[in-house]
C-alpha cells in the first residue's frame, strides 16, 4: 500500500505565502510523475502544477509566475511553494502521484487535501 500525507495549508493574507508538502510512504519502488490539484467550493477540480520525475514542471497560467514545484527524490516528497496568494486560491489542494509499487504495478493515488484560505 501507499499513502500520500499533504501539510501546510492554513489561512494566509492576500499577498502572503504558504509551503504545501506532500511525502509519500509504503511499497513504493519509483515515483513517476507527481502533482498539485485544487477544488475550490462549487467548482470541478483543477490542475495547478506539475512535475516529472526528470524535474520538468508544468503550471496552470492562473499561478505562473507564483507557485513552484518541487521535489525531493530522496524523501519522496513534492512541495507547492505559493507566493503572491490571492483569495481566488483559496481551495482545497490535493496531492496526485504516479507512483509503480513493489510488485511493479503502476497505480494513481491522491491524498486526503489540505485546505489554503486566502483572506483579510
Amino acid at each position: 500500500q501507499v499513502q500520500l500525507m499533504e501539510s501546510g495549508g492554513g489561512l494566509v493574507q492576500p499577498g502572503g505565502s504558504l509551503r504545501l508538502s506532500c511525502a509519500a510512504s509504503g511499497s513504493i519502488f519509483m515515483i513517476n510523475a507527481m502533482s498539485w490539484y485544487r477544488q475550490a467550493p462549487e467548482k470541478e477540480r483543477e490542475l495547478v502544477a506539475s512535475i516529472t520525475s526528470g524535474a520538468t514542471t508544468n503550471y496552470a497560467d492562473s499561478v505562473k509566475g507564483r507557485f513552484t514545484i518541487s521535489r525531493d527524490n530522496a524523501k519522496n516528497t513534492v512541495y507547492l511553494q505559493m507566493n503572491s496568494l490571492k483569495p481566488e486560491d483559496t481551495a482545497v489542494y490535493y496531492c496526485f502521484a504516479h507512483i509503480q509499487g513493489t510488485d511493479m504495478v503502476s497505480r494513481y493515488y491522491w491524498g486526503q487535501g489540505t485546505q489554503v484560505t486566502v483572506s483579510s
